[in-house]
């Protein structure tokens, strides 16, 4: 294997970030992080969706394909271009982020910044996409209607996509400012990615594979989707059940009208993994599997159970998307217990697969060939490794560590020795959480699948000191393990 492409990076959302202003930025906070990066050796941020957090703030659950969630922008970056004064501190830095105070203390200086914004030649590009005036427009409406779900909205504002009859002039200054809105966030993220491929990182993004029914994405496109003639689904999106769920998940995503779709050529998904490869190096696919089979759920039904699985056009689709885009960089999330035709597709586009340490950990058989897979600990999804082995029976625990000790990991930590394990597969990609890099405890989890709401989504560091204390031994980690990022 060529060395080069032994690589070794870092999941970390940026809301986790720490910042003055009560959660993570694309501002300061964000450039000394890949600075640390950069001095540890590591050669890849992966991150969670940006776009705008919905239901229970997740990002899996967005109001957008395409726009960007404002709590993102640094206000010292518009401080510093001449927008604001000097903006004080957010009253609190809490080691989690509380999102309905951040984005009011947000919102209040952003309002004040568009207010001395002057319009130029970037910004009328800008807005010439057609998503952005689309998503201005939504958000706006959403606000009036005090955030009720579009399919709830008078008709007028409801049924815009369609005939655009609605006068929109008292809305003008309200869409317009969302426009700016988004206008910086693009600036500010993509001088963030120059600057962090300048010394050789690669950005990963995330596509939830479904999008939610309250977004501008259904609203201004509802062709696309299997909805009746008040906007509301017909089947919903989930999973059967399983050893987890004895009635499967019922996530409530509208289900797409695929037969529609192709004969539109796929121009929904086309447009959206393209924008996505411009914002992002590579992109990771989530529930990838449903591009193969997907479980469709009567919408009227209260559990997952009585969905039935049907077939998609993944080959079609991807036959369609590298037509127009063959230098898309994809990462299939084929986590789960999956038919065989899902992993054909996957490598019949020699796309990359995952596995996870917590999953996989298997003394009696270890010896996999990950050669073209992302390799994690844990996944945003998972507890942090070191809770994950807490919580593990005590026979469990010590079979795992005689395993390590047996071959040569003898660190005083379990997460350092899995993480070491992990650094030394033949995986060309490890992907290690922040929370394991620092040896954070179940405070630090992200999400637990089947729950909405806190404590999902809410971790964030204070700072970067325990970050930055690990650099020397990442670096001698990456060093042996022959993963150092040379860019």
């Amino acid at each position: 294997m060529n060395s080069n492409m032994r690589k070794a990076g870092i999941l970390m959302p940026v809301a986790s970030l720490p910042g003055r202003h009560g959660c993570g930025t694309f501002g300061k906070e964000a450039y000394d992080f890949v600075k640390m990066m950069h001095q540890s050796g590591l050669g890849i941020w992966q991150l969670l969706p940006l776009n705008p957090l919905g239901y229970g703030n997740s990002p899996y659950q967005p109001y957008s394909s395409y726009a960007v969630d404002e709590l993102y922008i640094s206000l010292d970056v518009l401080a510093q271009q001449g927008l604001l004064e000097k903006v004080p501190s957010y009253h609190r830095n809490d080691d989690e982020i509380q999102y309905e105070v951040v984005r009011a203390f947000h919102d209040k200086y952003l309002r004040l910044a568009y207010q001395k914004f002057e319009k130029d030649e970037a910004y009328e590009s800008f807005i010439k996409q057609p998503w952005v005036k689309e998503y201005a427009i939504f958000k706006t409406f959403k606000v009036a209607n005090n955030l009720r779900p579009w399919n709830e909205w008078e008709k007028e504002q409801k049924d815009y996509p369609i005939n655009q009859k609605l006068d929109l002039s008292k809305y003008e200054d309200e869409i317009a400012y969302q426009m700016f809105l988004q206008f910086v966030l693009y600036q500010q993220w993509h001088a963030l990615k120059k600057y962090a491929n300048s010394l050789g990182i690669q950005m990963v993004g995330d596509i939830p594979f479904y999008v939610g029914l309250d977004s501008a994405d259904v609203w201004a496109h509802r062709e696309n989707f299997l909805l009746d003639q008040d906007g509301r689904p017909t089947f919903i999106a989930g999973v059967p059940p399983d050893y987890f769920s004895a009635t499967g998940q019922r996530w409530g995503n509208p289900i797409y009208d695929w037969d529609f779709m192709k004969k539109d050529k796929f121009t929904f998904w086309i447009e959206r993994m393209s924008y996505m490869g411009e914002m992002f190096d590579v992109v990771r696919v989530d529930h990838f599997r449903a591009f193969d089979t997907y479980w469709k759920i009567p919408a009227d039904c209260p559990t997952a159970i009585e969905g039935e699985w049907i077939e998609a056009p993944g080959y079609e689709l991807f036959d369609t998307l590298f037509k127009q885009y063959p230098n898309l960089t994809i990462v299939a999330e084929d986590l789960g217990d999956l038919r065989p035709e899902v992993l054909e597709l996957r490598d019949h586009y020699k796309f990359r697969g995952m596995r996870i340490v917590q999953f996989t950990f298997d003394p009696e058989g270890m010896e996999e060939d990950k050669t073209h897979l992302l390799v994690y600990t844990g996944t945003h999804d998972n507890d942090t490794t070191y809770s994950w082995y807490c919580k593990q029976p005590a026979s469990l625990r010590r079979k795992m560590r005689q395993y390590l000790w047996k071959h040569g990991y003898r660190k005083h930590s379990f997460v350092d020795d899995v993480i070491d394990y992990s650094l030394d597969s033949n995986a060309d990609m490890v992907i290690i959480p922040m929370s394991d890099w620092i040896h954070a405890g179940s405070q630090a989890r992200l999400n637990m699948p089947g729950s909405v709401g806190a404590p999902n989504w809410i971790w964030r560091m204070k700072d970067l000191r325990a970050f930055a204390k690990r650099i020397k031994q990442i670096k001698l980690d990456l060093l042996r393990a022959n993963r150092i990022n040379h860019d």
